[in-house]
C-alpha cells in the first residue's frame, strides 16, 4: 500500500496529528476515522453562514423550498383575498366604493328602484340620480333619506352624503347645424 505516509498516516490528511486517529486502526475503521476528523476540520474553518430560515437582522424571515403542511404566505391566495389588500395598501378604497355605487346599483338600491332610475355622476359625496318618469323622481325624492341609508350600508359611510335626484331630460329637436329661433313644439314631457 503507497498510500500512507511514513508515520502511518493515510496520505492526504495533512497536518493531522498521530492524537487524531486511534492506535493500531485499520480498514474501515482507519477511514472513518479519517472522514471524521476531515469533517472537523472543514466546519472548524469554515466561516459561519446564516441559517437558511433565519434571515438578516431586519426581523424577516427568508423561506426557502417548499411550504410544509399547514398555512404559508407562499401558498395560493384567493383573488378576492389577494385585491381586497391591494385596495387596502394602495388606499384605494374611496374610488373602489364610488365604483360599487355606478356598478352595482341594483344591489345598493334595490331591483325596483333600479329598473327606473340611474346614477349619472358623483362628485364631492353628491350623487346625480336620473329617474325614468317625473313621478318616480318624486317617489325617490321622498325615499332620499333611506336611499342614502341603503347605499351607506351597501358600500360605506361618507361615499355619498347628499342626492339630486331628477326627471328625464326632454328629447332635442334641434337637429343638424341650423336651428329655428322660437318657442319649439308645445308638448308636456313626463
Amino acid at each position: 500500500m503507497g498510500d500512507t505516509t511514513a508515520g502511518g498516516r493515510p496520505a492526504g490528511t495533512g497536518g493531522s496529528t498521530g492524537a487524531d486517529l486511534p492506535a493500531g486502526a485499520s480498514g474501515p475503521q482507519l477511514a472513518r476515522a479519517v472522514l471524521d476528523a476531515a469533517k472537523a476540520r472543514r466546519e472548524a474553518s469554515a466561516p459561519r453562514r446564516r441559517s437558511a430560515v433565519g434571515g438578516g437582522g431586519d426581523g424577516q424571515r427568508r423561506l426557502r423550498g417548499y411550504s410544509g403542511p399547514g398555512p404559508d404566505p407562499r401558498d395560493p391566495q384567493l383573488l378576492g383575498a389577494v385585491l381586497s389588500r391591494l385596495v387596502k395598501a394602495r388606499g384605494w378604497e374611496q374610488p373602489a366604493a364610488e365604483a360599487t355605487v355606478f356598478g352595482a346599483w341594483e344591489r345598493v338600491v334595490g331591483s325596483e328602484i333600479a329598473q327606473h332610475s340611474r346614477p349619472v355622476k358623483l362628485e364631492d359625496g353628491e350623487l346625480t340620480v336620473e329617474a325614468r318618469s317625473t313621478a318616480w323622481a318624486t317617489q325617490l325624492r321622498l325615499l332620499a333619506g333611506s336611499l342614502l341609508k341603503q347605499i351607506a350600508r351597501e358600500v360605506g359611510h361618507n361615499v355619498v352624503r347628499k342626492l339630486h335626484i331628477h326627471g328625464p331630460a326632454a328629447p332635442s329637436w334641434s337637429r343638424g347645424p341650423r336651428r329655428v329661433r322660437g318657442r319649439g313644439p308645445r308638448d308636456t314631457y313626463g
